[in-house]
């Protein structure tokens, strides 16, 4: 799947539209750019570090694939912040991981966390046409990539599980544990801003939670937000192979805790 839909796009003849200075501006206020282009970066090497200890040639080239889709969308974001004249503080080094199976498996189910919301983020966006629909059009790529990156990690960890002998299934599980702990614990901190150094943007890696108020004209409802993000995950999963596994955990545990929030109101009813 992976490999067959590959879009072989070049960011170096992306067609940047010019903006309106409104627009310009509310595009290059968003706190998201360091963290977005670092985050790829990290991705890039993750994958490729992963990808060189495969011996089965079919799944080496996936992977591989995967890490060079993750280094073109830090190749897209480079464009597009030269394009409009955003400042970005310097790169980190990207250094190889010392254990290159648990970072792969801290990507992907990061991914799977991050794309649920970020489809959401998009669509509202679109629709509240804080991009134009010029820019929108020539990120969607961008966007689509992600959610072929958890389709395949989601399918790869079911292959990769299959396949342990059964003495290592339970180290697997608790590997899966301690990789939802640490994802969890370094969202609460991003949240709360703890362990971020003096110089770091607190805002921008906490960009998902108040990145609906940054990209509407109105302050949408978590409630909405989450009907929104459930809504464009399904839409784009839906054009993939009707065999391969979705991602399930993010979308059933915010489904779950939709079921505890009101309706949104609609404009008839806040009138009244």
């Amino acid at each position: 799947m992976l490999l067959d839909t590959h879009n072989p796009y070049k960011p170096a003849v992306l067609d940047w539209p010019v903006l309106a200075d409104d627009a310009r501006d509310r595009l290059t206020g968003l706190p998201i750019w360091n963290i977005a282009v670092q985050t790829e970066g990290k991705a890039k090497i993750r994958a490729q570090s992963y990808a060189d200890l495969m011996t089965d040639p079919l799944l080496r080239e996936a992977i591989t694939l995967d890490g060079f889709e993750e280094g073109r969308h830090k190749e897209v974001l480079s464009k597009l912040v030269s394009a409009y004249g955003i400042t970005l503080d310097p790169e980190p080094e990207y250094r190889r991981p010392k254990h290159p199976e648990w970072a792969w498996m801290t990507l992907g189910f990061s991914e799977c966390i991050d794309s649920f919301f970020a489809f959401g983020l998009f669509a509202v966006a679109k629709q509240s046409e804080f991009f134009p629909p010029e820019l929108v059009e020539t990120f969607e790529p961008v966007i689509q990539e992600e959610a072929r990156h958890i389709l395949f990690f989601v399918n790869w960890a079911a292959w990769h599980y299959r396949n342990l002998r059964w003495w290592q299934k339970p180290w697997w599980w608790l590997r899966i544990v301690a990789v939802w702990v640490r994802l969890v614990r370094e969202r609460i901190g991003i949240a709360r801003g703890i362990g971020s150094d003096k110089n770091e943007q607190k805002h921008d890696n906490n960009f998902t939670v108040t990145g609906s108020k940054a990209i509407a004209n109105v302050d949408l409802p978590i409630a909405s937000l989450i009907d929104i993000c459930l809504a464009e995950n399904d839409r784009r999963m839906a054009g993939y192979d009707a065999r391969l596994l979705r991602p399930m955990t993010i979308p059933r545990l915010v489904r779950f805790a939709r079921l505890f929030m009101r309706a949104p109101r609609t404009a008839a009813t806040a009138a009244a």
